[in-house]
């Protein structure tokens, strides 16, 4: 007898935990069951005698979500469906110290694309006010800002202000979380390839294609601000 087709047959066995299979078990079962933002929970009890396991793997399950955000406790109300902040998860390990290399270069990429495609979300919604205050920022810049590489101070400063324009909180916060990891790439010598500096579309620039251009330019400039970053990548 041929072993090889016998082989070939045999299941996949599973080796998640106990726990693990009840945790996306219980998020299934909150899909299924159309529960909604701020909607309670079953009991621990409840939930112990439905899936047919003790409470302890419930609760070990249930603090598993919670740390997700995808329930809280509520006063008089016990535990609820929330809706997870996204970023604060992520916050809790996006430390460049513990990160891999491939990963840190993959943020450091992730940075570039969203500073570029963020440009059509700006030039809808900018304001006055906001060229004012981004044009406040740039008047304390160092001299030659226009040929510096990264200074971490002045990109929170200005391209924060960029995250604020969009009125999309998700990628502001996200963006406080990428800068540190960006810094920290350009600084550790993950990058091999040199720097080549040279003079590219300024801060100042930027500014003055958000007031009288267009998204496809403004894209086009800010793709080449960042141009020494993606040298160091491509090049």
């Amino acid at each position: 007898m041929n072993n090889n087709g016998l082989i070939k047959n045999i299941k996949n066995v599973d080796t998640s935990s106990l726990v693990d299979r009840v945790e996306k078990n219980l998020i299934e079962f909150f899909i299924e069951k159309n529960f909604k933002v701020g909607d309670s929970i079953p009991k621990e009890l409840e939930l112990s005698v439905s899936l047919g396991v003790s409470r302890t793997v419930i609760r070990e399950a249930l603090l598993r979500l919670r740390l997700m955000g995808l329930i809280d406790s509520r006063k008089k109300r016990g535990a609820v469906l929330t809706s997870p902040d996204l970023v604060s998860v992520l916050e809790k390990s996006m430390n460049p110290q513990i990160l891999d290399t491939v990963t840190l270069k993959e943020i450091f990429e992730m940075r570039l694309a969203l500073e570029i495609g963020i440009a059509d979300f700006i030039i809808e919604r900018i304001t006055p006010q906001d060229i004012a205050e981004l044009r406040s920022i740039v008047a304390v810049e160092p001299a030659k800002a226009e040929a510096a590489i990264f200074d971490v101070e002045q990109e929170i400063k200005f391209h924060g202000k960029l995250y604020d324009i969009t009125g999309n909180e998700t990628l502001r916060k996200f963006q406080k979380l990428l800068l540190p990891v960006f810094d920290y790439v350009h600084q550790s010598g993950l990058l091999k390839k040199p720097v080549k500096l040279k003079k590219f579309v300024s801060h100042a620039g930027l500014i003055d294609l958000m007031e009288k251009g267009s998204a496809e330019m403004l894209r086009n400039g800010m793709r080449n601000h960042l141009e020494n970053h993606f040298a160091r990548l491509f090049e």
